[in-house]
This record gives structure tokens, sequence and C-alpha cells, in this order.
């Protein structure tokens, strides 16, 4: 098993959309989001990811600036950052987008043998009543676990 660090996982995600597809990226980053990471200040709410002129890019995800670095060597908490895949995996995600009317969602990041990484996902948004049932059958499992677990004792 790869030396895998899980920095955050963005929960709402599986809540909103019901993922398709998963895939690994590697993020470019400056040196001081990267001491951030390793803090875990990192927000996922409203990040998706997007194709443009051929490259990827992950937009809206909120790396905190670092504590201990002076304001010079900052960086913009909110801005856009270069996902890293190979032009014909970007390309099949691009016409998976255009064509299926999906949309790319961060999943979780992660340190991966010491260097950063981004698991994004093809994604369908839910329905009210899809997010309804989700949590019906989440509920019932849970009452049945319970209820196993007070006829064991």
């Amino acid at each position: 098993m790869d030396n895998i660090k899980i920095i955050q996982k963005n929960k709402k995600a599986r809540h909103e959309f019901s993922i398709l597809d998963s895939y690994e990226a590697g993020i470019v980053l400056q040196g001081t989001e990267v001491k951030s990471l390793r803090e875990g200040r990192v927000n996922f709410l409203d990040s998706y990811a997007r194709v443009r002129s051929g490259e990827l890019w992950l937009i809206g995800l909120h790396i905190s600036p670092y504590d201990k670095a002076g304001g010079y060597f900052n960086h913009d908490p909110a801005r856009d950052r270069k996902l890293l895949m190979h032009s014909r995996e970007i390309e099949r995600l691009r016409k998976n987008i255009d064509e299926k009317g999906l949309t790319l969602v961060p999943l979780k990041l992660y340190f991966k043998a010491g260097r950063v990484k981004v698991e994004i996902g093809t994604a369908r948004g839910k329905q009210l009543y899809d997010k309804r049932r989700d949590q019906q059958s989440k509920d019932a499992k849970r009452e049945m676990d319970r209820a196993r677990k007070m006829s064991v004792r």
C-alpha cells in the first residue's frame, strides 16, 4: 500500500452529487500552500474543476494563508490551481462533461509519497428526492445495525 495521508475529504460532495467515476490528479502549489495543507487548513466549499484550453483547473478551493510566513511570502487563498493529468485523460474528461452534462468535483486532498494529490470525480447533481432516499436508507441501515448489536448482547 502506498504511503497516503489524507488531508481532508469533501463530505458534502457525496451528499450533493452522485459520483460516477473518480480520478487522481497532481496539483500545482506554492510553498506556503503546502505548509497550510500540512496543518489541514483547506476548505472545499463551492469548489469544482474545469477544463480550460486543454488544461484542467481547480476553481474555488480555499487554502488559508500560512500563519508563520510573512505577508510577502504568502499566497492568494482563493486562486485557481492547475491540476496535472495526461492530456488524453483531460480530453476524455472534457468529452464526458460536454456530452453528458456532468461536472468535476474534488473529493479529497491527500499526500501520496510526499506529493499533494487531488481525487476528482465526475458527478451528476442529485435532486431533493434522491437526497431523501439516501438519508432514509442510511437511517434504516443504522437501525438494523443497532438492532443486530442489541440482539447479540
